[in-house]
């Protein structure tokens, strides 16, 4: 143990899962066991001290360690005095008043003629002090031994090589899931401001599909402790992820793509790894010829396969019935223009007219005494606002408002 305390529901929550094991329980104290944790050592059978380590000072105190009022340190105080008399029933002829020194400023600790602690202060004991005997026959106020380590200690009692450590370890995930936890409202507040910046900038795009991840990762946060075993997975999302948004975003770029493209292999390869699960992986040659080959040939087959599809297909009758070989001509795809028009469309980038309807940020405007579809990248604008062509798109014209 190895804590300076915690809040006292936790504490009641953790000493009921105490109570259902059925085993022995034992209590090392590796450096401190402060406060709650002096009440969680408390329920165990033995209590056994690392050199130097301290336990006590276990009254209630607020959740920012101010004292509370009197009434309700009263109360608080007189449950866990009860409890603490229930979890040292039969652990010691100490314990029960050892626990309740750290409990009650208020309760004063004789053994005999010593006074091991006075009225008005806490005890906390250390290693040696908790070890000391008292009475006839003499018994250790606390301490069950002092031992260096916990292996100095499962040595001791069961021999070498006669048990064995499971460690309990948060996961990365179950860390991750705490933080979604803990800032909540922080991140629910940013998708709901990039959603409201969406609205205001419409056209579905870098803040509407932000806004909407951290909407998702607020709603399914909590899901993400049981991911820890899933990284090759996640990391082939990420990958593919940043590949998108290469193509949707940042077309050019390239590093975003080659990053994404680079995990996704990576994540392939992580895959094939033979470890297991939750261990760290130990790189060699030896772990990662296989996975390395398979990749390497699989990428081979995929490579072979698309060449021959790109050197066939196209002149089977398959492909011949699912492609369009009539090409559309270019013109005609300029919304709201006739075809004679719309090949000259280039030419009126810059062109000055009005909106000739409401631009939500789609409409038309009125260009020459001649209405066009028109669409703002950014904002709205009402009817009749003066407008520049900035842009001609494929299905119209991409105009800005234009300032006086």
């Amino acid at each position: 143990m190895k804590t300076p305390g915690g809040s006292v529901a936790t504490t009641l929550e953790i000493a009921e899962a105490l109570e259902m094991f059925k085993g022995r329980k034992v209590t090392y104290v590796n450096d401190e066991a402060l406060s709650a944790g002096a009440l969680i050592a408390s329920m165990t059978d033995e209590i056994y001290f690392r050199p130097g380590g301290v336990m006590g000072a276990a009254a209630a105190v607020s959740s920012t360690g101010a004292d509370i009022g009197k009434t309700m340190r009263l109360k608080v105080n007189s449950m866990l005095l009860a409890k603490v008399r229930a979890w040292a029933e039969g652990r010691g002829r100490y314990r029960g008043q050892v626990l309740s020194a750290m409990v009650d400023e208020d309760f004063e600790f004789k053994i005999g003629d010593t006074i091991i602690k006075a009225k008005g202060s806490l005890l906390s004991v250390n290693s040696t002090e908790a070890a000391k005997t008292y009475g006839d026959p003499a018994e250790p106020l606390l301490s069950a031994g002092t031992y260096k380590t916990l292996e100095d200690l499962l040595t001791a009692r069961y021999g070498v090589g006669n048990y064995r450590i499971d460690r309990l370890e948060l996961t990365w995930s179950e860390n991750l899931a705490q933080y979604i936890t803990n800032y909540a409202s922080i991140i629910m507040g940013l998708g709901l401001l990039f959603l409201f910046i969406e609205f205001k900038t419409p056209g579905f795009g870098f803040f509407g599909i932000t806004g909407g991840a951290l909407l998702m990762v607020v709603f399914f946060g909590h899901y993400v402790a049981g991911l820890s075993g899933y990284e090759p997975a996640l990391f082939f999302a990420l990958g593919l992820t940043l590949l998108l948004v290469e193509l949707v975003f940042f077309p050019g770029v390239i590093v975003v793509a080659l990053t994404g493209v680079l995990l996704m292999f990576g994540s392939l390869l992580w895959s094939m790894v033979d470890h297991w699960p939750s261990q760290p992986i130990e790189l060699s040659g030896e772990v990662l010829v296989k996975p390395m080959t398979n990749l390497l040939l699989g990428v081979a087959v995929a490579i072979v396969l698309g060449a021959l599809i790109a050197r066939f297909l196209p002149k089977g009758w398959f492909f011949s019935r699912l492609a369009v070989e009539g090409g559309a001509g270019a013109p005609a795809q300029v919304a709201g223009m006739p075809p004679e028009h719309a090949a000259h469309a280039t030419t009126m980038v810059g062109a000055r007219g009005v909106a000739a309807t409401g631009l939500y940020p789609g409409g038309q405007v009125e260009i020459a005494d001649r209405r066009y579809e028109a669409r703002l990248e950014l904002g709205t604008a009402e009817p009749g606002t003066p407008v520049v062509v900035v842009r001609v798109a494929d299905f119209g014209l991409i105009v800005e408002v234009e300032h006086s």
